[in-house]
């Protein structure tokens, strides 16, 4: 059954905070998809990884995904078997299908009250279908859990 994380940025980009749960994630070993709603945006977002921080390496890649340990993509496929789906830019997925991973994280931007919005009604979603769900919300330059359920 998925754990499914809501990370309320407010401090920083999205295209900051990516890269670096992205890393966590291959750091414990797991497969990745990263799942946009805009094909620009997700380009945009492929272009970030390959130049955020001159130190360090993400494989990724948007096509022939099975080969790798970060896929991106606007659509269902899920090519690489990852472990984890990151939902961004208001990309959204059903419980039952988040039900398929281990962990299910949702980035929105807390500055967007349409984005806040959706998280909210993303959050009753996953609550009531009885999977287990944590919200985290950046304070002072940490995250810091808000609440749980499940």
């Amino acid at each position: 059954m998925a754990e499914v994380l809501f990370y309320h940025l407010t401090r920083t980009p999205l295209e900051r905070t990516l890269p670096e749960l992205l890393e966590k994630s291959l750091q414990r070993g797991w497969r990745v998809v990263v799942k946009g709603s805009d094909a620009a945006r997700l380009a945009f977002l492929d272009g970030e990884l390959w130049s955020y921080r001159d130190d360090s390496f993400l494989p990724h890649g948007t096509e022939n995904g099975e080969m790798q340990p970060v896929f991106l993509t606007c659509g269902d496929e899920v090519p690489n078997s990852a472990d984890i789906a990151f939902l961004v830019d208001g990309a959204a997925m059903p419980p039952e299908k988040m039900a398929d991973f281990a962990r299910v994280c949702l980035l929105f931007d807390g500055n967007d009250p349409a984005a806040v919005e959706t998280a909210r009604g993303e959050w009753k979603a996953v609550t009531e279908s009885g999977l287990p769900a944590k919200y985290w919300a950046q304070d002072g330059g940490r995250w810091v859990q808000k609440a749980a359920s499940g």
